[in-house]
Order: structure tokens, then sequence, then C-alpha cells
């Protein structure tokens, strides 16, 4: 068989260039039109729904949130499984898809199932889709590092500059911020005082909420031009929240700072992680994802 065929290759010396020119040629055609993935994403397609509802236990959110969820996303075309997972004020629905059906498809079937769920969840509670990637899409961990740099900054630095600009690379779907401190405005209420002023935590909430707005007005008009009234209320610095007025009686303001100590600080982290015992170091990593192919 294989003198045959050498014998035949021999006698058709042009149908053998012919077919080696054509193989090389689509060759080099695949080599250079052939989508290939960097990281290749070897995940399901699968579309997340996240909700969330503080301050409640796993039971709670799996019996009032994740349940509801999940009843009113069976039956959706093209799912193959749903698995869920509730924890501490917070509710994961992960509807898996056959490999047939477009991702984008399902996410706007889901999306619609969403909208008549919502009728079925508690007050406040609001479902959203998760990025259009998966874990396993991470293309890139970074660190962001700066000499006289605290991890308040650094974080700040991530989430108002370097994440923007990442964002707007085209193929990458999300920028997840992990770690350092988010900066925020803590107001540390004093029971003691609170009781000698009878004071309430939802009136100082209330009071705070209503303080943190600017508002609108009509116009006033002098020598014949118009000036807009405006009344400038937000928040810039922990001074404005100091002065925030409570109440009045008799013509005397109760202020918040008479009953609290308004600071800023780091929110509340949920979990540390350290590399080294450096300053320099921010603290904190971020990873892009995608689901478009990369050459």
């Amino acid at each position: 068989m294989v003198n045959a065929v050498i014998r035949w290759c021999l006698n058709n010396t042009f149908l053998v260039i012919v077919a080696m020119l054509a193989l090389l040629g689509g060759g080099w055609y695949a080599l250079r039109n052939t989508p290939v993935d960097a990281i290749p994403d070897i995940g399901e397609k699968q579309v997340i729904v996240l909700a969330e509802w503080p301050g409640r236990s796993p039971q709670d959110v799996d019996d009032q949130v994740t349940y509801p969820l999940t009843v009113a996303l069976e039956g959706t075309p093209g799912v193959k499984v749903i698995r869920s997972a509730s924890g501490f004020g917070f509710s994961m629905v992960f509807v898996i898809f056959q490999d047939k059906i477009d991702y984008y498809w399902a996410r706007s079937r889901v999306l619609e199932r969403m909208n008549v769920a919502r009728t079925r969840l508690p007050a406040g509670v609001e479902p959203v889709l998760g990025p259009d990637a998966t874990a396993l899409g991470q293309i890139f961990w970074y660190t962001v590092e700066g000499e006289g740099f605290n991890l308040a900054e650094l974080r700040t630095i991530q989430d108002w500059y370097v994440r923007y600009q990442l964002n707007a690379v085209e193929g990458v779907s999300e920028v997840a911020s992990v770690g350092g401190h988010v900066k925020q405005y803590q107001i540390d209420v004093d029971p003691v005082k609170m009781r000698a002023h009878a004071v309430t935590l939802p009136e100082i909430t209330e009071a705070v909420r209503k303080s943190n707005i600017d508002v609108g007005a009509k116009v006033v008009e002098i020598n014949e031009v118009e000036f807009f009234v405006r009344g400038i209320g937000f928040i810039k610095r922990p001074e404005d929240l100091e002065n925030v007025v409570i109440r009045a009686k008799e013509g005397t303001p109760l202020y918040v700072k008479n009953v609290a100590t308004v600071s800023l600080g780091p929110e509340f982290r949920r979990g540390h992680w350290t590399r080294r015992a450096s300053r320099r170091w921010a603290g904190w990593w971020s990873c892009a994802t995608a689901r478009t192919r990369c050459r």
C-alpha cells in the first residue's frame, strides 16, 4: 500500500505540488483568522442573579429571596440546571444553560423572568444580573502601590481612576476591586448623650438622610436679571455632618455633634489577606474578566 502511494506521487508530481500548496495556504489562512482564547474559558454558560437583603440571616434569605427567585426562573427556555446559594445578607442564583443557547439571549430571558420574580420578594430587595463572565474568565490581576499613600487612598485611586480606564478596554466585562479601605463617613453615637437629649437612632438617621441632598427652587428677578435659587446640601467633609440639625426646640438646634462623633474611616471588612508586611503594598487585587475572544 505504501509503495503504491509513493509510486502514484512520483507519477503525478504536478498534482502533489498543487495539493501541498493548497494545504499550506489553508494552514496559513487558519493561522491568521481562527480566533484563539489567550486563557480559554471552559466554564458553563451560566447567568448569575444577585440579590442583597442586608442584616438577614442565611435562613431568612433562603426562604424569602433565594427560593422565590429559583421558582420564578424555573421553566426558562434552554435551562439545564439551576443552582443557588444563600449567605448572610445576600443570595446568588446560578442559571446554567445548554451549550447551544446564545449567551446574551439567555441573559435577556432571565431578565424577563426577574421582572416577574420582583413581585414575590420582600420590600427593598432588588435582584440584578451578574457580569457577563465567569470566574474562569479572569485574565489579569494587579496591585496598585505608591509611596506615601495609605490603603484608603490607594483604593480610591483604583475605584475612581484605574477601574474606569480598564472598563473602557474592548472585551473587558468587569473590573472587581478587592481589599483596601473603602472610605466612608462614620457616626459614632453616644447612648448617654442620646438619652439626655431624648434622641432616638431613627431621628439621627432621618436627619442625616434629609441633609445630604441638593434642592432647587424657582428664580429671583433683580434688575431684570434672573437668579436661580438652589440649596447646596451634599456632604463633603465630616464637619458638614457634625452640623446637621436633628431637631430644634424653642429656637435652639440640636446638632449631630451634640450626641455623636463624626469621623472618616474604612468600611467594615469581611476578610483580610496579606502578602508581606509592606506599607507600600496596596492591599487589594483586581481582576478583569472577558467573554470575547482574544488574538
